[in-house]
Order: C-alpha cells, then sequence, then structure tokens
C-alpha cells in the first residue's frame, strides 16, 4: 500500500510565565511517530487533554511543531508550503454549525477553497460544486441555499462536501460523527467510506466513541498526556488492550467486541 502521511518525531511545547517572570515549559505533545496509507483510517483516542487536538492542529497546519516532520506523498510539509497543506489534507469539525458562515450560499461556501486554491474559471467551478453536492448525497440546487436552511446531518454534508472539493488525500475526521443521531452517524460513515474507495482518501478520526472507532477504523493510536500510549490494530487492540489508559477507555464505555 502507497503511504500517504508520515509523521516523524513530532513534538509541541509551549512557554508559560512562571513566578518572577521565569518561564516553564508545559509538554502537550511528546515525539510520536506514524504512517497512514491510502484507503486506511486511524483512529486516536485519548482522554481529555491527551493530545489528540494540538496534534491534529500541526497536521493541518495550524498550529507549527517545536520539532520533527511531516511528509506527504515522500514530500515534506514545510511551513512555507501551506497552501500546498491546506489542498491535502482537510478537517472536517463537530459542530458543523459554527463552521458555516451563515451570510454566505453554500455556493459561495464551496467557492472560497476553489478560488484560492485552483485556477479554474467561474464555470467550470460552478460544474465542480454541483458535482460535489451530489457525491456527497445533496442536490445540486442546493448550492442556491443557506446553511440555516439545513438539518445538522445535511450541514455535515456539506462540511464534507467543502473538505473534499479540492480533492485532498487526507482528512481529520474531529468528533465529526459525534453530535448525529444513530441512524444519520450510520448513513454518513457509509457515505464516508464509499468516498474513501472512490478518492483512495486516508482518514484520522478523532473520536470519543468506541462503537465508531471499531466500525470505522483500521488502526487505533491511544494517547495520554501526550504520549502514545499504544498502537496497533483497531481490533487487536480492543480485545486485548494492554495499557491502563485502553481498559480504562474501555471499560468506561461498557463496550463489548463482539
Amino acid at each position: 500500500m502507497t503511504v500517504l502521511l508520515d509523521v516523524q518525531e513530532i513534538s509541541k511545547s509551549f512557554k508559560l510565565k512562571g513566578y518572577w517572570y521565569h518561564k516553564r515549559t508545559f509538554t502537550a505533545l511528546s515525539p510520536l511517530s506514524f504512517t497512514i496509507e491510502a484507503n486506511k483510517t486511524l483512529a486516536i483516542v485519548g482522554e481529555t487533554g491527551s493530545g489528540k487536538s494540538t496534534l491534529a492542529k500541526i497536521l493541518v497546519g495550524a498550529e507549527t511543531p517545536t520539532q520533527g516532520e511531516i511528509y506527504l506523498h515522500g514530500q515534506l510539509l514545510q511551513k512555507k508550503r501551506f497552501k500546498q497543506r491546506c489542498q491535502h489534507v482537510r478537517m472536517i469539525f463537530q459542530d458543523s454549525g459554527t463552521t458555516l458562515n451563515p451570510s454566505l450560499t453554500i455556493q459561495e461556501l464551496l467557492d472560497e477553497p476553489l478560488i484560492l486554491n485552483t485556477d479554474l474559471d467561474e464555470k467550470e467551478r460552478q460544474q465542480l460544486i454541483h458535482k460535489t453536492l451530489q457525491k456527497v448525497g445533496l442536490l445540486g440546487e442546493h448550492m442556491n441555499f443557506y446553511p440555516h436552511m439545513f438539518s445538522g446531518g445535511q450541514k455535515q454534508r456539506i462540511s464534507l462536501a467543502r473538505a473534499i472539493i479540492l480533492e485532498p488525500q487526507v482528512i481529520i475526521l474531529d468528533e465529526a460523527l459525534a453530535a448525529l443521531d444513530p441512524s444519520l452517524r450510520s448513513q454518513m460513515i457509509n457515505l464516508l467510506l464509499d468516498l474513501q474507495q472512490q478518492m483512495g482518501l486516508a482518514y484520522i478520526l478523532i473520536s470519543h466513541n468506541l462503537g465508531i472507532v471499531r466500525h470505522f477504523s483500521d488502526d487505533i493510536m491511544v494517547m495520554s498526556h501526550g504520549k502514545v500510549v499504544e498502537s496497533g490494530k483497531t481490533l487487536e487492540i480492543m480485545r486485548k488492550p494492554k495499557h491502563k489508559v485502553t481498559q480504562r477507555l474501555i471499560m468506561s464505555q461498557n463496550f463489548k467486541l463482539k
């Protein structure tokens, strides 16, 4: 399989002010490494404050790592190549309503990344928007609607359309399925799996729901206090968790693998 994303010894520390102007260092993320292949999903789980969100921000370029390197298709992703990272590594958040500008139509929302990152003319962009909306299960004419006219599930599909319209290679799902009810969540998972096969996508799933992790991911990485404490194949880790953090997460949800 083709390795899409190769993360090598990424870490993140913050300088904090202490007493008498003495600065101290807070390590939010200890050095960690992992790879993810095309058509695969890596789940990142852990308790609150484990470093999951910090890692996600670094991957999309919203935070700069203190040390370490990230490679996409073998090419180093540098700070100066932020535009390239925006095209190839996209993120979908939990609350889609807060990420969709209510004053813009869906066409305008989806047009923004195309204007910034492509050389397509207006007609070509409109055709691509129409096609992308259909790809996520919406109608082409929805491009003329505003976000408040859609349900929560539909808004999440719009967020997905915005994420895939630049044909990325990696999508980070930051609790993107958490707010959906079970039936809509199942539909969204099936849609994500279909798109993964069609586009060769790699997903990084950040989730507290082990049921979603079990159904949706191939591999799992368990984090605690900025460190990776356990990693491997999802089914193997869930059947025989070795670290106490993993065991605690499974017990807290009364999760039983059938």
